[in-house]
């Protein structure tokens, strides 16, 4: 290897170090998770944890971040040993915690690493996180979210990643219940899980929309993946688009259930969804006989001005960077649905989360 070669790819992992860093500061689940390998684990033996592959990884960051009232972690890099492909380094932080059942401190750790290029750059093979010294005197200072307000970014507002409180939940779902909308309040992914499945009968025709926040709960592979239901995006898959065109665009418009996210919803009860090809859109409309939308606590925004926001500045260019990267082309906002009531003849169920996940 070429000492050009060698100092690139000391810069990269560094980089992929401070990534980590932004993503868990962002309270980025996504983005985060991507940071690893297929097979990547994430240890904190002294919590305890341990999480291996993106998903687990992404799951476990939305429950652990729902534990803090506020984090703020500081990287300095090791040293980083290169071996063609592999490489093996260390990170040194230092952090400040403050948790929601009054824990506080101060804390100095170690990541040991493990990396492996991939074609996607370097990535994660493993994190251990190895606890140094603790200091749990009490802190005299406090965040500018501790009375319940969104986490800040650096210019002054809202990051849009980071979980809204108890009180600004209840209060979008009585808002969205006040609209007519069915709405249940969950700890987490996976009681979502668990209640869709209830909620959809034996058999039925079940759409569901792109989403991350089905693809990290595994609602997108118990729908699509399995025999209990007649998945729509399974046979609409198979179909010719062209010469079966009519019979597709009847598939995705009028499905028994519909199972998706929302970029946004507000505290005034309202949801709105995003599309770029328009697919999604009429089933979650009304066509469907019954939509029920899975929302984590971060989409919860105070009105529909705050909301487009969201969608342009957060939820947008972390779908754009997801598209890219799976299709080749990027996303864009082409259709926009803003849902102030279930329809007339549709369902509509809004399972909202107390934890983080998707974007």
């Amino acid at each position: 290897m070429n000492d050009f070669q060698a100092i690139a790819d000391r810069v990269e992992i560094q980089d992929l170090q401070a990534e980590f860093t932004d993503a868990v500061m962002m309270r980025d689940g996504a983005r985060l998770a991507a940071l690893f390998t297929p097979d990547g684990a994430l240890r904190m033996p002294n919590v305890p944890i341990e999480l291996v592959g993106p998903e687990q990884i992404g799951a476990g960051r939305a429950k652990l971040q729902a534990q803090w009232d506020f984090f703020v972690q500081n990287t300095h890099p090791g040293a980083i040993r290169i071996d063609g492909d592999t490489a093996t380094g260390r990170a040194m932080m230092h952090e400040v915690v403050r948790l929601k059942n009054g824990q506080e401190g101060l804390n100095y750790a170690i990541y040991h690493d493990r990396y492996r290029r991939t074609t996607d750059g370097w990535r994660f093979a493993e994190r251990v996180y190895e606890v140094r010294y603790v200091d749990t005197t009490p802190l005299g200072g406090s965040a500018p979210s501790a009375e319940g307000g969104p986490e800040v970014g650096p210019d002054g507002g809202a990051t849009f990643a980071t979980p809204a409180p108890a009180e600004r939940l209840e209060r979008a779902a009585a808002a969205l219940a006040a609209q007519g909308f069915t709405v249940e309040v969950l700890d987490d992914a996976a009681a979502a899980r668990a209640r869709v499945h209830e909620l959809i009968p034996e058999n039925a025709s079940v759409f569901t929309s792109a989403s991350e926040t089905l693809r990290l709960s595994g609602l997108d592979e118990d729908i699509n993946g399995g025999s209990r239901y007649r998945s729509v995006k399974s046979r609409v898959l198979a179909m010719d688009r062209e010469a079966e065109a009519d019979e597709l665009r009847r598939l995705l418009a009028s499905p028994d259930v519909a199972v998706g996210s929302v970029a946004a919803v507000t505290e005034t009860g309202s949801l709105v969804i995003a599309s770029g090809s328009g697919s999604q859109l009429p089933a979650n409309a009304g066509g469907a006989g019954h939509a029920v939308w899975i929302v984590g606590a971060q989409k919860v925004v105070p009105d529909l001005p705050t909301a487009m926001r969201r969608l342009e500045e957060h939820a947008l260019p972390l779908e754009d960077a997801r598209a890219r990267a799976a299709y080749g082309q990027p996303s864009a906002v082409n259709q926009l649905l803003v849902l102030n009531a279930p329809t007339r003849f549709a369902r509509g169920t809004v399972l909202l989360l107390r934890e983080a996940i998707g974007y």
